[in-house]
């Protein structure tokens, strides 16, 4: 039946719409300054001397003062007694010792012992934070792995990390791991690779600046995901857009050429102010597809309709900053402002 609405949208709704679906052309930020060196926080790590270990934690605490904070409290929580009766200290010497631990360290160091390619792009992308956001502190960038605990985050005030382990790429046996754990399910770990390193890091940053999303209906929350990806392409616009949405190249091609039938089926099956997460949940957050809709189309689809609105919002009122931009939280009255009009 869904699929059958999909082929059966009103022609009235396909015929009046029309939108210029064009983005902000990149500037030239060669004169900015924005030096990256990444601080390689697991190979400091691992050249502990487990014949030395307290000693080797002390002096990595002093290198890392705020990101080990992090690290042994939060991710492996290994200062923790109620987690760790052991102690801090004989729980990481077990950690460097365990056999997994090292052969998944191994891994991480045949793809990423070196990271210039990458430094390049994160430096590419921190000047164009710059450029946007001058009055914000420029990020850095900490690496390190957890076993399969978190693949990236912000902490203090604008220090991004990433775990390597969540990059190994697609040929790493992540569902070997745990089976059973839908955040290994294959059109996840299909992004778990070298090329979307960057553009994953970069969102907590995106995140941390948007705040909280603004409502509970599914129009906030693609109002809110689509200025997450307006932001994504200024501060990444050199890459493709199959990495920033995270989809396939075919699943990009789709979305571009099924604009306006994806509003018009939101529309029809009234899901723009609905707030039952249960019904909406598949279009704006992680899912293999979207109900009602072809099995070409990716999950989130409502995100990247926001993305046009908001993208039809910036070409009305071209003078606003992104600074501003963060600061629009009523979704209806920036829908209504947008003056959005999907186009075949």
């Amino acid at each position: 039946m869904k699929h059958s609405l999909w082929l059966l949208i009103p022609a009235l709704i396909l015929t009046i719409f029309s939108c210029n679906n064009q983005r902000t052309k990149a500037p030239d930020v060669s004169d900015i300054e924005a030096p990256v060196k990444i601080h390689r926080f697991e190979k400091d790590l691992f050249a502990i001397d487990t014949n030395a270990v307290p000693e080797g934690l002390a002096q990595l605490e002093v290198r890392y003062p705020e990101f080990s904070e992090v690290y042994f409290n939060e991710i492996l929580g290994s200062k923790n007694p109620q987690i760790v009766p052991e102690g801090h200290e004989a729980y990481m010497e077990g950690f460097l010792k365990f056999p997994s631990v090292l052969a998944l360290y191994d891994s991480c160091m045949l793809r990423y012992n070196k990271m210039d390619d990458i430094e390049k792009e994160f430096e590419q992308a921190f000047k164009y934070f710059k450029h946007y956001f001058p009055q914000r502190p420029t990020p850095d960038v900490t690496t390190f792995i957890s076993e399969y605990s978190i693949g990236t985050f912000i902490y203090g005030e604008a220090s991004l990390a990433v775990g390597l382990d969540f990059f190994l790429g697609t040929d790493h046996p992540y569902a070997v791991y745990n089976p059973g754990n839908s955040n290994f399910s294959e059109y996840l770990t299909r992004t778990f690779t070298r090329e979307h390193l960057v553009s994953k890091t970069v969102q907590p940053l995106i995140e941390d600046m948007l705040g909280m999303p603004y409502g509970n209906r599914m129009l906030d929350m693609m109002i809110y995901n689509g200025k997450k990806l307006y932001l994504m392409d200024l501060l990444l616009p050199h890459t493709p857009d199959s990495i920033k949405w995270e989809v396939t190249s075919k699943q990009a091609e789709w979305l571009n050429d099924n604009h306006l039938e994806m509003w018009a089926f939101f529309l029809s099956e009234n899901l723009l102010y609905s707030t039952e997460w249960a019904k909406i949940r598949k279009y704006v957050e992680y899912s293999p597809n979207s109900p009602g809709m072809p099995e070409e189309a990716p999950g989130r689809t409502a995100n990247w309709i926001g993305l046009q609105i908001v993208r039809a919002y910036m070409q009305q009122f071209p003078q606003t900053s992104p600074e501003q931009l963060l600061e629009l939280r009523d979704s209806q009255d920036f829908l209504t402002k947008s003056r959005y009009k999907p186009r075949r």
